[in-house]
């Protein structure tokens, strides 16, 4: 088949959809499919200034929301465009990775299935983007269901997601949870020492990854609150965040408030072809996901990435972290927003680097068993096989 993956986002870019897109591209490839991809990033530069995003700006001043509805109805637009050019008729199918990306290739009269990796409208809401209870926040509800129903598929990549779209729309949707490359992302810990000279960490640190946005629903202010606690029992302990977004100086000012800043790293944007490197030269990996405006983490590609890599795992147990970890076998679960549950946890690794070990271990056999590219191509080619018969 000749497949696109599309969507009205960046691509790529730093995030979990970009991961996703990535990797099921070299899982489909591997099957013998063509997939080439289509998103907000091809439409020229003054265009997505000038038009997307430039309004955006001051409707949001007149009505909070306003200009977040704007910029999404225009890179739908510029992508229909670009999807009814008759260059895009050789694809088979087109897999959209949300709902206005839905909406493009439906209206260039393209066979499409969609994946939906969240709650567009609850999302917007949880980050600000949106007020609750608006005519924007309504507005974009109807386009998730107007656009969940037009689909041929809507694939979730996890089970409340695809609870989600059932309850909404009444579309029973196909859950395949996120994976990984897990030949790309595999055990190195034996170059921990090779990456820590290359980005100048000292040897002897004990570090404590996170791997995530910099916003609410990452929780991304809990280990900066629960290192203080660490630190007095491993004050050579030490926090490593690699992402951007808006909680970056609010990081910056607490970890100054509680006076740990020497011991708390904010790399900012990082390749996602480094990560296995800080994977490797990282002692336990924070996934400290909150539940934030009815928003929940889904199945985790940060936390699945550690798990493949043979890092230990601290998670919050919210989502679709509850799924992907078996609390004190493969990694360990936290209540989210709990300092001290995580602190203990943190402290816990530590000074059990035996027990570390162990749930690395059991959690790579998982990840290559059940999260693996290869097995969730196979699984996205029969259910566009199924949508191109409809």
């Amino acid at each position: 088949m000749k497949i696109l993956l599309a969507t009205s986002y960046d691509y790529p870019h730093l995030g979990g959809l970009s991961t996703h897109m990535t990797t099921l591209k070299t899982g489909l490839e591997s099957r013998g499919h063509t997939v080439d991809t289509l998103s907000f990033t091809d439409v020229p530069k003054w265009k997505q200034y000038l038009i997307a995003r430039g309004p955006s700006f001051i409707l949001n001043k007149i009505s909070k929301g306003a200009g977040y509805h704007w910029t999404l109805e225009r890179r739908q637009k510029f992508l229909e465009n670009m999807l009814s050019q008759e260059k895009y008729k050789q694809y088979d199918i087109v897999n959209a990775q949300d709902v206005f990306a839905t909406r493009a290739s439906i209206a260039a009269g393209l066979p499409t299935v969609t994946t939906t990796h969240g709650y567009l409208t609850y999302e917007g809401i949880s980050r600000g983007a949106v007020a609750e209870g608006s005519k924007h926040a309504d507005r974009l509800l109807a386009v998730e269901r107007v656009g969940y129903t037009a689909t041929r598929a809507v694939i979730t990549v996890d089970t409340r997601i695809k609870n989600y779209v059932k309850k909404e729309t009444g579309v029973e949707g196909h859950m395949i949870k996120n994976f990984i490359d897990v030949e790309a992302f595999k055990p190195e810990v034996e170059r921990c020492e090779e990456f820590r000279k290359k980005y100048g960490f000292s040897l002897d640190e004990k570090i404590f990854f996170v791997p995530r946005r910099l916003n609410h629903k990452n929780g991304v202010i809990y280990p900066v609150l629960s290192l203080p606690a660490v630190l007095e029992k491993h004050p050579n302990a030490r926090v490593v965040f690699a992402g951007t977004g808006e909680l970056m100086e609010e990081l910056k000012s607490k970890s100054a408030e509680l006076g740990i800043s020497d011991h708390v790293t904010l790399l900012g944007a990082v390749d996602h072809k480094d990560m296995v490197e800080y994977y490797a030269m990282s002692d336990i990996v924070l996934v400290p996901s909150v539940y934030s405006a009815g928003v929940e983490e889904a199945t985790s590609i940060s936390a699945l990435e550690a798990m493949g890599s043979g890092v230990p795992l601290i998670a919050c147990a919210v989502g679709g972290l509850k799924e992907i970890v078996n609390d004190g076998v493969d990694g360990i679960l936290v209540p989210d927003r709990n300092v001290e549950a995580f602190s203990e946890a943190m402290v816990y690794l530590l000074d059990n680097p035996e027990k570390g070990e162990q749930l690395a271990e059991t959690a790579r056999q998982k990840i290559v068993e059940e999260y693996s590219h290869f097995a969730a191509a196979e699984k996205y080619e029969e259910i566009y096989m199924k949508a191109l018969k409809n």
